[in-house]
């Protein structure tokens, strides 16, 4: 695939002193709507290149987080390299680094440092707690900032053991905030407005999605619990056993909730004083769901999801990743992209999964290998005279 960027960013340059996961998600999303993302990386490079599994010595994971950005490595305990580093944020429009708070600004290389001499630049600090506060000096990951921030508290069954979202919501919520106020303020900027420094915390960001536990706590002064897969205001809504397995079913109102009925060969269920409206079947949901998979041990999942689906109530088996990386409409909209890694190995990808004029976003350049664009990169610096 040529090298070459288009897109509502390709006039941006991003420069991404980042590692793992937040910032350089940031830094991806950034790339694949075209912005020049140049990834400055320490000579051992991102951590992120040891992790398993390897295609031909190439870490599948930092493929994934990415792509279509240029990679330059520079030590920054050197004063060159540190020269370097300074030259390529004057040359850009935006900054974005994941490092500890007062990191950057012990190198010289901080927001305060450039806003006399670039003062349109936008600088992003992405960091577990933020950038000030009794907190801003503690370091954190994934799993920490779920706990800390409340997520492991609502997640699970109740009684049981804490689990953490299977998904790391911590780093990629902050780097889909951070993407989102970078473009904001490129906005502000092209009408005129002087660059900015924004704080990005995991915590502000895990508590910015968790807005309906946060709001049931102020509203009631109790904390939310762990219901599994169950919702605390609705029902049928949640995982259910049948003969094979489980299989998600969520009939959110009265006409799904007669639906579901319907299908089970039960039109007295609507009519039980338990079961009358949607808080009185979340209320009851327990007693509802011995009723409900009493019934569903008599068939498989293929029996229910199809039968459900056709009257419209929402219904999904729970997939494994084979299977809806396989699934017809993903396929559809063109999500799974192959991609060349730095050894010639060919791998794929999840690639951008927001359709613009109808069509995803492409992956224009392969995950770099480390240092890989450094004579580039020098070059295009000089031109600029910087």
């Amino acid at each position: 695939m040529p090298p070459s960027r288009t897109g509502p960013l390709s006039h941006i340059r991003v420069i991404e002193f980042c590692q793992v996961a937040a910032g350089p998600y940031c830094g991806m999303l950034l790339a694949d709507m075209g912005a020049d993302v140049i990834k400055v990386e320490p000579p051992a490079g991102d951590t992120m290149r040891a992790w398993p599994p390897l295609t031909g010595g190439y870490s599948e994971n930092f493929a994934s987080l990415n792509r279509n950005k240029r990679s330059i490595v520079l030590d920054l305990k050197t004063p060159a390299d540190l020269e370097t580093a300074r030259r390529l944020i004057l040359s850009a429009d935006v900054v974005i680094e994941n490092n500890r708070p007062g990191v950057m600004d012990k190198l010289g290389l901080g927001h305060a440092q450039f806003k006399t001499t670039h003062p349109k630049l936008i600088y992003c600090s992405i960091s577990a707690f933020g950038q000030t506060g009794p907190r801003a000096e503690d370091g954190g990951f994934d799993v920490t900032v779920q706990a800390a921030s409340g997520i492991m508290s609502v997640t699970g069954e109740e009684g049981a053991a804490p689990v953490k979202a299977g998904v790391p919501v911590s780093d990629f919520g902050a780097g889909l905030y951070a993407a989102f106020s970078i473009v904001a303020q490129l906005n502000a900027v092209t009408r005129g407005a002087d660059g900015v420094n924004i704080d990005v915390s995991m915590l502000g960001a895990n508590l910015g999605v968790s807005a309906l536990q946060t709001s049931e706590y102020f509203g009631t002064g109790k904390n939310p619990k762990p219901l599994g897969s169950a919702h605390p205001r609705n029902a049928p809504y949640r995982a259910f056993k049948c003969q094979d397995g489980y299989f998600v079913l969520a009939a959110g109102n009265d006409k799904l909730w007669r639906g579901v009925c319907e299908v089970i060969a039960r039109p007295d269920l609507p009519k039980d004083a338990r079961f009358l409206t949607t808080l009185d079947r979340a209320k009851n949901q327990a007693a509802l769901k011995d009723i409900l998979e009493t019934i569903f041990a008599a068939h498989p999942v293929a029996h229910w999801v199809p039968a459900f689906r056709k009257l419209g109530v929402p219904c999904e088996p729970i997939m494994k990743y084979e299977d809806v990386l396989a699934d017809d409409q993903v396929r559809h909209m063109d999500w799974v992209k192959d991609i060349t890694l730095p050894s010639g190995a060919v791998t794929k990808t999840v690639g951008p999964v927001v359709a613009v004029a109808g069509a995803p976003a492409g992956i224009y350049r392969n995950p770099p290998g480390l240092g890989a664009d450094r004579d580039e990169i020098l070059a295009e610096l000089a031109k600029l005279g910087q």
